[in-house]
């Protein structure tokens, strides 16, 4: 099998291991090829996508970053039938985009907030 190397600060390492911890998993390795297995998953999803999509966007971010999503958000509002945005915990904010549309510009404001690494969770849940 071959061997990738990677670089992850303490923070996300710390995750790793309680998750290994709560899930059973044998060890790091074990738990991070999961959840490579399940980005895979999600992304092939995401690029089946065809025709008249009707979905809900999920952005996690710290408050300092609010111009960012407005940024995007501004690029898609022909998309955007419902956007909620809402305080979480400390300086995390939460929007939740109800979208309407063509499946190749879902997947491009998927896409968007995905690449910003200014955001923290990004989730499209297809409905």
């Amino acid at each position: 099998m071959p061997i990738v190397s990677i670089s992850l600060n303490q923070d996300i390492l710390s995750e790793i291991d309680n998750l290994k911890k709560s899930l059973g998993f044998s060890g790091r390795s074990e738990a991070i090829r999961a959840g490579i297995r399940n980005f895979v998953s999600e992304e092939k999803q995401k690029t089946e996508l065809s025709g008249k999509v009707h979905a809900i966007l999920l952005v996690v971010h710290s408050d300092k970053f609010d111009h960012i999503v407005s940024g995007i958000k501004h690029n898609f509002e022909d998309l955007i039938t419902t956007h909620l945005h809402s305080k979480i915990e400390g300086d995390k904010c939460m929007e939740l985009f109800v979208i309407n549309g063509e499946a190749e510009r879902v997947s491009t404001i998927t896409k968007d907030f995905q690449t910003n690494k200014k955001m923290d969770t990004v989730k499209l849940v297809t409905i």
